[in-house]
């Protein structure tokens, strides 16, 4: 019986899994909150490793705090200590980055069918589609969990005390692999400040 339940949660798994791969539909759309607050972050699924689109950014965070007192500390790496031990870790790596990333991957690029039409309308010269309730929601959660991800990561900030916090998001877009041996070809960073966030809020 154990194995029966085992298969059919296994079978499940792996049929929400696909679901959140599959073209763009009204059914996904309404699914998809569903599919995300189960997958992410640790179970996300991305293909993008495989052509024809493999991925080509370093995705990340710093952070900073403002006291009571009104002084605003330097921005902390919060992303960089995670990523290098993934790495120094090659067969059993900690999945801790992933928190970023993937949340990262929400701010930064959202549905890629939405996506597309917002660049052929930057093309176009055409005002961009505004953002969906949908990606309001997600956002303004992302922007939650990352500044109160980045506070379990600086514990001595303000004393311990601080009053708020916010969060840079950083993606840094490489050279193509057509360029791999050019010494001119340089990797482009965008950047983008999320607003200040109370402590207390979070």
């Amino acid at each position: 019986m154990a194995l029966i339940v085992g298969a059919a949660l296994l079978g499940l798994h792996f049929c929400v899994a696909s679901f959140s791969q599959m073209p763009l539909t009204p059914v996904k759309l309404r699914f998809l909150s569903f599919v995300n607050n189960y997958l992410q972050p640790y179970q996300t699924q991305n293909w993008r490793l495989f052509a024809p689109n493999p991925l080509s950014e370093n995705r990340g965070i710093l952070a900073r705090g403002r006291c009571a007192n009104g002084k605003t500390t330097e921005f902390y790496d919060v992303t960089s200590r995670y990523i290098e031990a993934a790495q120094n870790s090659r067969f059993f790596p900690s999945r801790m980055s992933r928190l970023v990333t993937g949340n990262v991957l929400q701010l930064s690029g959202g549905d890629p069918v939405l996506d597309e039409l917002r660049e052929q309308q930057k093309t176009l010269h055409k005002r961009p589609l505004p953002e969906t309730p949908l990606e309001k929601k997600n956002r303004k959660e992302t922007v939650t969990f990352l500044s109160r991800y980045s506070l379990t990561q600086m514990p001595q900030m303000c004393g311990g005390r601080p009053d708020e916090v916010q969060v840079r998001v950083y993606v840094e877009k490489m050279p193509p692999w057509s360029k791999r041996n050019d010494p001119k070809a340089r990797s482009e960073t965008k950047i983008q400040d999320m607003d200040w966030v109370k402590v207390g809020a979070l």
